[in-house]
């Protein structure tokens, strides 16, 4: 192999190592952090590994899907995030909040006022005896504003966020009396009642058709846009994650692919969308092949790796 790497002396190793010391720790600056986070169920005298170390982070503000087929662990993070569940094994935090480390009282805390939560069941987000804007300031009387003041501000935020989303008009219907677009749209206000710093969704448009889906996401644009909101929205539907700006694919337990898209204004003022599919690199160095890549070459079980000055070549093992 004629690279750089044979004329290293081990002096020079000694101060690339020391000099990796210094360099900033894994998502350091995000405000989701998943460091090789393991999840371990036991179902009738099974283990099952739902995530088998993953890493993902997440910046403020970010509008981003995990997608990933049944069973790839995508849900199960989700509901780490949410504090619904506890990792096995790992680093997990959402902002300042350990999600290995929380107790019952802060785990309640962190479900009321960090993170806000969208089920796939439209039934399952209202409450079907109160209208759209009591279930919106239910959070906030439950979160403490019991006094006369707070009961104003919280009747204010429920109808200032029901306007951004669309559904001022549905204030005063009980979910019955709403269409199921209109119920998510609501949820998402329900949310956000309480201006947490992230908001997640789980198949928030599973059990819609097409075009109320597009409205869902136009939703979700809003609050990203205009709130500042950071939204982790979970997706089995590839149509669905070409709405946002990053795509993370979850495949066995692990971050595998990342779709990044960006915006360009022409000089004629047209915009194009420009697409870019990654590996993910996660913070033990490993990065996982497509398997039709692995297939086309013959790739398995060992694989050559030759450092360039720009760049890795990935080699199936010689026969010899």
């Amino acid at each position: 192999m004629s690279t750089e790497v044979d004329d290293l002396t081990l002096d020079e190793l000694r101060r690339q190592v020391a000099g990796d010391q210094g360099r900033p720790r894994f998502g350091q600056d995000a405000l989701i952090v998943c460091e090789r986070v393991v999840r371990i169920y036991q179902a009738e005298g099974v283990e099952v590994q739902a995530l088998q170390g993953l890493d993902l982070t997440v910046t403020k503000g970010e509008l981003m899907a995990l997608v990933g087929a049944s069973g790839s662990g995508k849900s199960t993070l989700l509901q780490i995030l949410a504090g619904l569940d506890v990792p096995t094994a790992g680093k997990a935090r959402v902002g300042e909040s350990d999600l290995l480390g929380m107790d019952a009282k802060a785990r309640l805390r962190y479900r009321r006022e960090v993170v806000g939560f969208v089920w796939q069941q439209t039934a399952r987000n209202l409450l079907p005896f109160l209208t759209a804007r009591q279930n919106v300031q239910l959070p906030m009387q439950l979160a403490g504003t019991g006094s006369t003041g707070g009961r104003r501000a919280a009747r204010a935020r429920a109808v200032e966020l029901l306007d951004l989303l669309g559904v001022a008009d549905c204030r005063d219907r009980r979910p019955h009396q709403m269409s199921g677009g209109q119920q998510q749209r609501v949820a998402i206000a329900v949310a956000l009642a309480n201006r947490p710093d992230v908001l997640l969704a789980d198949e928030p448009t599973g059990e819609l058709d097409s075009e109320t889906a597009a409205q869902i996401f136009d939703a979700f644009r809003t609050v990203n846009a205009e709130l500042g909101a950071t939204v982790v929205i979970v997706t089995h539907d590839p149509m669905v994650a070409g709405e946002v700006r990053r795509t993370v694919a979850i495949r066995d337990g692990r971050a595998a692919m990342e779709v990044l898209r960006r915006t360009a204004t022409e000089a004629d003022g047209t915009e194009t969308v420009t697409e870019h599919e990654y590996a993910m690199l996660d913070s033990a160095g490993r990065v996982q092949f497509p398997r039709q890549f692995l297939e086309a070459l013959g790739m398995e079980h060992r694989v050559e790796l030759l450092l360039e000055r720009d760049h890795i070549q990935v080699r199936p093992e010689e026969s010899h």
